[in-house]
């Protein structure tokens, strides 16, 4: 099942989803409702809606290579499109070339390029890394069959693991070589990128589109799977083959984590794989809920942010939606205890966020990159 658009509702539901933990404030209402109540599990939750500080994985690990797995569903789709439509092989690789130059740039745009001060810039970004590694699984997936495709995807990750594992950065001799200071791309980052870093001076996240890519792979191999129409793979069957897959792509990185830990800022392989089958995982339970069972009357709030889920991201570097809501709403706030103040400011910073976003919908405006 479908929306108007040819679209799979539950991929722009679930793209949406992602993107919501992502709007001001999303996090930051967890944290109060904990201080509130004192629920111990909302507690732990507040927590997972942190960054690991290296090892480990939370879900605001999760954010990022779920929305580069969504951009790799969605490709074989607009793939076929652009095939229906007669583009030669040329002109896709120079229709892939323009959407990542053109997340490379936003990308800049969002992290201060305008401001011109180019030492302090800091040039790998969330949007560029989905524009490169997307762009170059895209090439991957039109020159090769699913053969091909698995060894690429299998092959990065493992070439990604040893090289780490056996290579050691030659700034900290004797420093494990899975740690910010002994870790080679690491060591490639700050020797080889200009500005500034991204969360310490032994980290800037350039080199990690390498197994990054795998990430893209395993989501363009969920948009084909799907768009396969064979006798007797239902979409029921799709549904639970992509949750089988994804529970063994799970052990599977539990298992490489024994040699390679889960480290979200180095994007290990078995960080890829974990990340990557949590992935399938939500992908396979939104499709069997939304595309196969019907249920869809739930999916609006979520959707309205998916279809424009580029459109939020950099708008929140532009647009002050704080001052709107504090503007709109800073009266009544105020009325409540203080306690309860910084919980209110946060959700209706969101709800402005999303009225924002439906507005675009309802006048069917859906900026795309």
């Amino acid at each position: 099942m479908k929306t108007n658009h040819d679209r799979l509702l539950s991929l722009d539901t679930l793209r949406g989803f992602d993107m919501f933990w992502i709007l001001g404030g999303a996090a930051g209402i967890w944290h109060e409702l904990a201080q509130l109540t004192g629920w111990p599990v909302l507690h732990w939750w507040s927590t997972q809606m942190t960054h690991c500080e290296w090892e480990g994985f939370h879900f605001y690990d999760f954010i990022f290579p779920l929305f580069l797995f969504i951009a790799g569903i969605s490709f074989p789709f607009s793939l076929e499109k652009s095939l229906q439509k007669g583009l030669s092989k040329k002109a896709l690789y120079w229709k892939i070339i323009q959407r990542a130059l053109v997340l490379i740039f936003l990308g800049l745009v969002y992290q201060g390029l305008l401001n011109f001060d180019f030492a302090k810039q800091r040039y790998p970004s969330v949007l560029g890394q989905i524009g490169l590694c997307w762009a170059l699984a895209a090439i991957i997936f039109i020159n090769t069959g699913w053969k091909g495709r698995i060894i690429w995807c299998a092959g990065l990750l493992v070439f990604y693991w040893l090289l780490n594992r056996f290579v050691p950065a030659p700034d900290f001799p004797g420093a494990p070589v899975f740690t910010p200071e002994g870790c080679f791309t690491c060591y490639l980052d700050r020797t080889l990128i200009p500005g500034t870093t991204y969360s310490s001076p032994l980290y800037n996240g350039g080199f990690l589109f390498i197994p990054a890519i795998s990430t893209a792979l395993l989501g363009m191999f969920t948009g084909a799977f799907v768009k396969i129409k064979k006798a007797g793979l239902t979409q029921t069957k799709k549904a639970g083959y992509m949750a089988i897959a994804g529970v063994v792509l799970v052990l599977l990185g539990l298992l490489w984590s024994l040699d390679f830990p889960v480290i979200k800022k180095m994007w290990s392989s078995s960080y890829v794989c974990i990340a990557g089958g949590l992935s399938l995982l939500l992908f396979a339970l939104f499709y069997w809920v939304i595309d196969v069972c019907g249920y869809r009357r739930w999916t609006l709030f979520f959707a309205v942010i998916g279809l424009n889920s580029i459109t939020i991201y950099i708008a929140q570097a532009i647009i002050n939606f704080g001052f709107t809501a504090n503007f709109i709403f800073g009266g009544a706030i105020h009325l409540f205890p203080d306690t309860w103040q910084l919980l209110l400011s946060n959700l209706s910073c969101i709800m402005v966020c999303w009225c924002f976003l439906y507005f675009l919908y309802k006048q069917k405006i859906f900026i795309k990159v």
